[in-house]
């Protein structure tokens, strides 16, 4: 494969030159004052990319998985009870991470397709009278389907209950890349990685802790040690980490939200959305459907492509990867050969995404798919074209 075409899947998504950079870096003395001035301008910068004044932010060496870890570990106790969707990979694992803990999961299942169901929330959460129920667990992107989930929604259910629980959300191939508001939505832990909307290579689990889920560390009872978030405030507290941080990822998490933040984040959510319309017009114009079952889910980092029943979808992917150096997605789990996945989040403009577009149109009509050349990706062009316009006046 070539390292010089860019990479289409949903993360590790593409480095820009100066965040590799930044993370090549010499070493320093991880306890001298240089490392405060990394550390400390890089959680200031997390927590306006995710809107929020609020919340603390937590950076462990680790990935999404050990922010999950991080979220549950330090507000709950065992026994205790979640309520969570599972409607994806990743929602699943957070699921079987859950369970792993001696935590009871009340478990709505949903199709792989749709998002997670604030009403059914609301009903259940109305019904537990007696607010056993500590945590509610959603995925505010799921990456395995390419579904968006209406975080405020569960928020306002939660609300029309009247329930105290705690709002726990993976915003891992959402944060950085699609509007996420902390703050206005209530959410009690956020969790995501570095090797996404960040655009940095995997290695960080971002983790953001209300006052509410702080308040909840002091009573939870489920052991953690590499993951305490009280040890890892402490370290903050004298420009440091309770043990060795990965100063260089660190470096390029403070630049890669410089960079957001320079862009303006508004902006950012923009090209994404005018992204992913560009794919979502292409697949369109293949006669194929996306996983996401209503326009609504759809998501603005990852589109989920599905292929004709008895078509195997890995094939999509190996061919793409063989004959042409592109790394496209593949399905996992119950969607698994079902799909073909395009990422389309971080590091991306409208020109290399209609390469990624072309060379999926290329690899299905070398497999005998029944699509015209060109169609796809002229039906992108004109979104660019016509959007990129729009923006011109709008900035005149």
């Amino acid at each position: 494969m070539f390292s010089q075409n860019p990479v289409f899947i949903p993360g590790p998504t593409n480095i820009p030159d100066v965040l590799r950079k930044a993370v090549d870096m010499p070493t320093i003395d991880h306890r001298s004052p240089l490392f405060g001035k990394i550390l400390h301008p890089a959680l200031e910068g997390v927590k306006k990319i995710l809107k929020s004044e609020r919340s603390a932010i937590f950076v462990f060496p680790s990935t999404g998985t050990g922010g999950w870890e991080t979220a549950i570990s330090n507000t709950l106790s065992p026994g205790d009870k979640v309520l969570a969707t599972r409607n994806g990979m990743f929602s699943h694992k957070w699921i079987d991470m859950c369970k792993r803990h001696g935590l009871e999961v009340e478990v709505v299942v949903q199709e792989w397709g749709e998002g997670v169901s604030a009403d059914r929330y609301e009903e259940i959460l109305t019904a537990d009278k007696g607010h056993s129920i500590r945590a509610v667990l959603a995925t505010h992107n799921e990456t395995a389907t390419g579904v968006r989930s209406d975080i405020a929604a569960v928020r306002r259910a939660m609300d029309a209950a009247r329930h105290p629980a705690l709002l726990f959300v993976d915003g891992v191939s959402s944060v950085g890349s699609m509007d996420f508001r902390m703050d206005e939505w209530r959410v009690d832990i956020a969790v995501t990685g570095s090797q996404k909307g960040f655009m940095l290579p995997p290695g960080l689990a971002i983790v953001a802790f209300s006052p509410r889920a702080l308040d909840a560390v002091t009573t939870a009872q489920l052991p953690r040690t590499f993951f305490d978030v009280r040890d890892m405030a402490n370290g903050y507290a004298n420009n440091g980490y309770p043990y060795t941080p990965p100063v260089g990822l660190l470096n390029g998490l403070k630049v890669a939200t410089e960079i957001l933040l320079d862009e303006g984040i508004e902006n950012v959510f923009a090209r994404h959305r005018r992204i992913a319309e560009g794919v979502r017009r292409a697949v369109d114009a293949w006669g194929l459907s996306l996983c996401a079952a209503r326009t609504e889910l759809y998501s603005d980092t990852v589109s989920a492509i599905r292929v004709p029943e008895g078509f195997d979808a890995n094939r999509i992917v190996a061919h793409a990867a063989e004959i042409y150096g592109v790394a496209f997605g593949t399905g996992l789990g119950d969607v698994a050969g079902k799909v073909f996945r395009i990422g389309h989040l971080g590091s991306l403009t409208d020109v290399m995404a209609l390469s990624g577009i072309a060379t999926a149109e290329m690899t299905m009509l070398d497999l005998g798919f029944n699509v015209k050349l060109g169609s796809g990706v002229a039906a992108a062009q004109d979104h660019y074209r016509r959007s990129a316009a729009g923006t011109q006046q709008k900035a005149a």
